[in-house]
């Protein structure tokens, strides 16, 4: 059955070529007044004034939208949703003075996650992660990168992905899984008999073959961060994930410039993420390579840090910018994907207009998946979300308010505000 989406105050459809918007081309995302949007077998079939796709489609299912704000679904492309407990000790150790690296060098950071998931089980994380992906959806997401990472043992990032296809048949939610098995060096093999090299050697030749096996994982990523890998070996690791039919993705730059932003341009990585301590030569690389600069704000924040990624560089410089909440437990355990864009305007200098391009087309860019979603245009998937506002400008205004009503994923109602499945600004429409 035809779906029209009828009476939003404003439309952002991000129409436009399928594929990342870079530089000055994300200023526009296509907003516009007095149209609907028509929804046939999970496919945006019309964008265009509401009598006109009446006409069209006299026996649609019709969505009155009742003065609200239709966008893209928003793209989270960069979570690590699979863990067990929180991390929350790790707040008061920072405000205290004790810096990531530290605490890291004592155990905790990553090395905590990795302890506490290896001693759970595949239904127990998955239970953990179904809860926390449903919060994800209930702020507009429709679209959400997941990472392994926790596990660093074969079986635990095996363990650790399977959980992941799961969640992709329980929800309606777009899942694109990631393997991340050298997220760090494992505490075992950081002193004899063992080493790095024979952990690393793990990822590259049992690792990623099973993954790779198993259909597991969309991508690969690697930490590549001055004391975690090296550049080298993230190439290393890389280029074997890329040989056995897995996509790119890179942590760079986070803390200390490492030359990651670089590898990745070189590498044709689909995104370098964090990008914090980016170089001036990292800006140039990816800006040229067409590699999708994904930055999250809410883990700098988080930390404390007074330095964000240079958005406003990277995009005079040609690039293009994607945002995402770095979903994780101990630096940026935040779901809720407009709270980011708050912080792309406030933090990072974006317009609005740039913020919601990076959080729907350019996340989708990311992903390998501009062709498919990300923008309100015929031909597209219907992933679709609704919000409580009625100019797209209140959107990161309303500063970490939970305002979407619903969304749609490929036409089918994925998340409703209403506790009885209803959309409350609806006339009673279930989903």
């Amino acid at each position: 059955m035809p779906i029209v989406f009828l009476n939003a105050a404003e439309v952002v459809t991000c129409a436009g070529p399928a594929r990342a918007r870079r530089g000055a081309e994300m200023a526009d995302m296509q907003s516009r007044r007095g149209i609907a949007v028509a929804v046939e077998n999970g496919r945006i079939a019309g964008v265009a004034p509401q009598d006109e796709l009446r006409r069209a489609y006299p026996d649609a299912d019709e969505v009155d939208c009742r003065g609200c704000l239709l966008t893209p679904g928003l793209v989270d492309s960069h979570t690590h949703g699979i863990f067990g407990k929180p991390r929350h000790e790790e707040q008061e150790l920072r405000a205290s003075g004790v810096d990531y690296m530290e605490i890291a060098r004592r155990g905790g950071g990553i090395h905590g996650s990795v302890r506490d998931l290896r001693s759970r089980s595949e239904d127990e994380l998955f239970d953990l992660a179904l809860a926390r992906l449903r919060r994800i959806a209930s702020y507009g997401t429709t679209t959400v990168e997941v990472k392994s990472g926790y596990g660093l043992t074969l079986e635990d990032e095996l363990k650790s992905l399977r959980v992941i296809r799961r969640l992709s048949q329980a929800l309606p939610l777009r899942i694109v899984p990631t393997f991340l098995g050298a997220h760090e060096i494992p505490l075992e093999y950081r002193a004899a008999p063992r080493s790095r090299e024979e952990y690393i050697a793990l990822v590259i030749n049992e690792m990623i073959p099973r993954v790779a096996a198993e259909g597991l994982a969309r991508f690969a990523d690697v930490f590549c961060e001055p004391g975690v890998y090296t550049a080298d070996e993230s190439r290393r690791i890389l280029t074997a994930a890329r040989a056995a039919g897995l996509g790119l993705k890179i942590h760079a730059d986070e803390l200390e410039p490492g030359g990651g932003a670089e590898l990745a341009a070189e590498l044709r990585a689909a995104s370098a993420d964090h990008l914090a301590a980016i170089s001036e030569g990292g800006i140039k690389a990816l800006s040229e390579a067409g590699t999708v600069a994904t930055l999250l704000p809410g883990t700098m924040a988080f930390l404390g840090r007074q330095r964000q990624a240079p958005a406003r560089q990277l995009i005079a410089g040609g690039a293009a910018v994607a945002l995402a909440t770095d979903f994780n437990p101990g630096t940026s355990p935040t779901v809720n994907l407009p709270l980011i864009l708050t912080l792309g305007v406030s933090q990072l200098h974006l317009s609005v207009a740039e913020a919601l391009v990076a959080a729907t087309v350019n996340g989708a860019a990311a992903l390998g998946m501009a062709a498919e979603t990300g923008q309100l245009a015929p031909g597209f998937a219907a992933d679709v979300a609704l919000f409580d506002i009625e100019d797209a400008r209140e959107l990161p205004y309303w500063y970490g308010d939970r305002r979407c009503l619903a969304t749609w994923v490929r036409g089918i109602a994925c998340h409703a505000s209403g506790n009885d499945g209803t959309f409350p600004s609806s006339p009673g429409r279930p989903l």
